[in-house]
């Protein structure tokens, strides 16, 4: 397939460059993109990536200058010619697509593509990292400012942060607990927390997906890796809480092992509380 799609070639889709600096050029979009995110997003290091936007600029196909709000960030744009080469690719992966699928009958174009769905799922799961993250970092902190809204805009009564049971940062920092933070090429996208208690039981707060990530399995492993840690640190009970409309993550809950049981917190906005036996 790699053959068929001209990925290996030295000039990728017959345009004289190779598939990196293609890649590159697609990326950054007609928008431009910070140097920085298109390392992250691509996982290159940085000096491979300088030499391949050195490439580009040699081409006349992309500029790299300071961005408008912070001089110290550096940014990719394409210039006229690489809006043109952008195109041109695009035009080509398409005309290349469109010659695998022609020849093939329509029940075997509908497996082809199921196929080719299940191993980008897979591919973009495989990408998900979980990284213990300090609860104060900007990346926790946007994690649950967006956890909080996603509440208040499913619950029917609205949810107010300030009415809710408060989580101390000290409570989730080691050795008292722990966040977890899911990020997707360098974008955060999941976070979940851990408070151990006294007497081997623990607690797991602020669970939350993006949707945009959501059905790649990051839920269940966030709440795993807690597990796998409460276990560590001696804890033999996990319990939580949650809202009746948060109806994914009771599924999840259940899913998981965990059993409804009567109240354990003052939380106002919870009405279902749940344990499993580590």
């Amino acid at each position: 397939m790699t053959e068929r799609a001209g990925a290996l070639d030295d000039g990728f889709l017959g345009r004289g460059r190779s598939l990196g600096q293609s890649r590159v050029l697609w990326e950054i979009g007609s928008e431009g993109c910070e140097v920085r995110e298109l390392r992250a997003r691509l996982r290159l290091d940085s000096g491979y990536l300088s030499r391949l936007l050195r490439a580009l600029e040699a081409d006349g196909l992309v500029t790299v200058g300071p961005a408008e709000h912070d001089r110290r960030r550096r940014v990719a744009r394409l210039t006229r010619r690489g809006r043109a080469e952008r195109r041109v690719l695009d035009r080509r992966s398409d005309e290349t697509a469109r010659g695998v699928l022609i020849p093939l009958t329509e029940p075997q174009r509908a497996r082809l593509v199921a196929a080719m769905r299940d191993v980008e799922w897979l591919l973009r799961a495989g990408e998900v990292a979980l990284e213990p993250t300090d609860p104060e970092h900007p990346d926790a902190v946007r994690c649950v400012a967006a956890y909080f809204a996603e509440l208040d805009r499913r619950s029917e009564t609205g949810f107010d942060p300030e009415a809710s049971v408060k989580v101390h940062p000290d409570e989730v920092r080691p050795p008292r607990g722990l966040v977890l933070v899911a990020r997707l090429r360098g974008e955060a996208v999941g976070c979940a927390a851990l408070r151990l208690h006294p007497g081997a039981w623990c607690e797991i707060k602020r669970m939350w997906v993006a949707e945009s990530a959501r059905g790649l399995g990051i839920g269940r492993r966030l709440l795993g890796a807690l597990e796998e840690r409460a276990r560590d640190h001696g804890a033999r009970v996990a319990r939580l809480d949650t809202n009746h409309n948060l109806v994914e993550a009771i599924a999840l809950y259940r899913r998981a092992g965990y059993v409804e049981i009567a109240r354990f917190n003052d939380e106002p906005f919870a009405d279902h509380w749940f344990e499993k036996r580590l």
